[in-house]
């Protein structure tokens, strides 16, 4: 059964950093590309970072403080969010892309003072 499921989502300061973990099962996470995506309430899905075996790929919203990475050993891929602001408050997504197209249930990020 192939599934995704996100954690390490929170509640933060502006400034504070996040780390968001994305298991997977079902499938290997080396064959597919990797995304994490958020969505605030009444907006699109918006694409925040991808990973293949070739390259990554940054929104200019994230770029410099967000980093994707794979652990093909563990199966997963990670999100690391640092100097997060307020307008990061979202739900964060993680997406396989493949020969199939596969979602998580989505982990809450709250960037708040």
């Amino acid at each position: 059964q192939v599934q995704l499921v996100e954690s390490g989502g929170g509640l933060v300061h502006p400034g504070g950093s996040l780390r968001l973990s994305c298991a997977a099962s079902g499938f290997t996470v080396s064959s597919f590309g990797m995304s994490w995506y958020r969505q605030i309430p009444g907006k699109e899905r918006e694409l925040v970072a991808h990973i293949t075996n070739l390259n990554t790929y940054y929104s200019d919203s994230v770029k410099g403080r967000f980093t994707i990475s794979r652990d093909n050993g563990k199966n997963a891929v990670y999100l690391q969010m640092n100097s997060l602001k307020l307008e990061d408050t979202a739900v964060y997504y993680c997406k396989a892309t493949g020969a199939y197209e596969y979602w998580g249930q989505g982990t809450q990020v709250t960037v708040s003072s």
